[in-house]
């Protein structure tokens, strides 16, 4: 007894070759280039985003600079920086340009690029104690006041860094990621 074999016909090896090829084409995108975007995309709204915290303290800076003290809202900043003369004819030299845009944009300010959050704005409030004496060195009263606005902290909502803070005076206007 002989067996006879069947052979398969060739349109099910075509098929099943263009159906490992595909599954191959498949598995290269979502294994390596897939992944290389979102990373690549991932450091591209890191570096937005830090960019515009970097013009937020410039524009903390220049806020302290004329009132004396920092705010914690940004509508404030971005008021003083469409009202103040000074500061618009040098708004270029004053604020590094963003990445998406490729010049500084005052709306820049409120949001973080990746999740369109507002970023997190925050200033210290301390009351300062002082002790008052006759000439003759007798107490009389201790003064307090409230110091609004001494110290800043900023942070991004996507947690790529922050700026400043509230507690210690060797971080004010020092980003936690090491600026360049």
């Amino acid at each position: 007894m002989t067996k006879t074999q069947k052979k398969d016909p060739a349109y099910i090896h075509i098929i099943l070759t263009l159906v490992i090829l595909g599954l191959l084409y498949l598995l290269i995108q979502v294994a390596i280039f897939e992944p290389q975007q979102v990373l690549e995309r991932e450091r591209k709204f890191k570096e937005e985003s830090r960019l515009r915290m970097l013009n937020i303290k410039q524009a903390e800076m220049l806020y302290r600079e004329k009132y004396g003290k920092f705010t914690d809202n940004i509508d404030s900043l971005i008021n003083f920086i469409t009202t103040d003369s000074f500061i618009q004819s040098k708004l270029d030299s004053l604020f590094k340009p963003l990445l998406l845009s490729g010049n500084f944009s005052i709306d820049s300010l409120r949001f973080s690029p990746k999740s369109n959050q507002p970023y997190i704005l925050q200033v210290d409030s301390t009351v300062q104690a002082d002790s008052v004496f006759t000439k003759g060195g007798r107490f009389l009263r201790i003064d307090s006041t409230l110091v609004v606005g001494s110290r800043y902290y900023l942070e991004c909502p996507d947690g790529y860094g922050s700026i400043g803070d509230l507690r210690n005076d060797l971080k004010l206007n020092v980003a936690s990621w090491g600026e360049k």
